[in-house]
């Protein structure tokens, strides 16, 4: 997809959802395309070149806006800061190594949505569930064999 899809796409999405496409929101959107799980301070330093006013706190507005409208997803590893990414609306969950602290999206094992449906909801309607998988990537069990042999 070209530049000028890319952004007649993110002004579609972002008046289906009721926000104005102005150019810190579109700069966020085009920052996680290109860069998922990135942190609030990753899209700041992705966009600050582009958007010399910008500042920390607008990306963070933004970032609360585009997570409210649906635009795009937060997520918190234990330990980690809040990420986002705009894969939205699946129910992917997450990969993370303990080493390099690398995130890689996975799909569910079992099919559509089975983990909004727990043993016991309480009486909550559960609307969302985040699975968080912890291990070692490729890379890092590469390093740390070539390490101990």
């Amino acid at each position: 997809m070209d530049a000028a899809d890319a952004i007649s796409r993110y002004k579609q999405e972002l008046r289906g959802a009721a926000l104005r496409a102005t150019s810190g929101r579109m700069a966020v959107l085009r920052a996680l395309e290109s860069s998922p799980h990135a942190t609030a301070e990753t899209v700041y330093a992705m966009i600050c070149g582009d958007l010399p006013g910008t500042s920390p706190q607008a990306v963070y507005m933004v970032l609360n806006d585009l997570t409210r409208a649906g635009l795009i997803r937060r997520f918190e590893p234990a330990g980690s800061a809040a990420m986002y990414e705009r894969r939205v609306g699946d129910n992917h969950h997450h990969l993370v190594c303990d080493s390099c602290g690398t995130v890689q999206d996975v799909d569910c094992a079992v099919g559509q949505a089975p983990c909004l449906t727990p043993a016991d909801d309480t009486g909550f309607q559960v609307r969302e569930a985040e699975v968080t998988f912890w291990g070692l990537c490729e890379r890092c069990r590469a390093n740390a064999a070539a390490v101990t042999t």
